[in-house]
């Protein structure tokens, strides 16, 4: 190339590998003016190539603050798991179950259980016939904390037993026929 022709223009004289360098040239001196200047951390493009920047970031994810890319607590992933799927019913029945003690408090815990979870109606069966009469009295507020805790209509409706008898009717012991009739008294 001679001193008075720039990188732009192209000369008949030129010809193979001078031509494709001066296109080349050319292009790439377009594209430097036209494309707007990155700010880098030293505003410096040279001294960040140097250092081993160069120059390119991902776009779009910069800066503080949360990202969807960010560890997510597993609870959280949990909920949204839950909510997409359509899982919060069966999730608040499995939690009446589950998380009983914490449902109806301690005392109550311990003198009851769940049985079982039909329609919106709960079947709580009661360690004494004392406690299934106490509890048939505390039915009202007993529903009360379990819509506070797992959400309204998910129970509608407590039918409480008090334990069951045992069987006599199987076992080492059984005796084929009526049996002894002064058993009881």
């Amino acid at each position: 190339m001679s001193t008075e022709e720039q990188p732009g223009e192209t000369s008949a004289s030129q010809a193979g590998p001078e031509l494709a360098r001066a296109v080349l040239d050319a292009a790439r001196a377009r594209r430097q003016a036209a494309a707007p200047q990155r700010r880098t951390r030293s505003g410096n493009d040279a001294a960040d190539a140097a250092a081993g920047g160069g120059g390119r970031r991902l776009r779009g994810y910069s800066g503080p603050g949360p990202d969807p890319r960010d560890p997510q607590a597993f609870g959280d992933v949990l909920a949204r798991l839950v909510k997409a799927r359509g899982w919060q019913k069966p999730a608040a029945e499995a939690t009446v179950f589950g998380a009983w003690e914490r449902v109806v408090g301690p005392d109550i815990a311990k003198h009851s259980r769940p049985l079982k979870l039909d329609d919106g109606e709960l079947t709580v069966e009661a360690e004494s016939t004392a406690w299934a009469t106490q509890l048939r009295l505390l039915a009202a507020s007993l529903l009360q904390r379990i819509a506070a805790e797992v959400g309204h209509n998910v129970v509608r409706k407590l039918h409480i037993h008090g334990p069951a008898a045992p069987s006599w009717s199987r076992g080492p012991r059984r005796v084929r026929g009526r049996g002894p009739r002064d058993t009881y008294g």
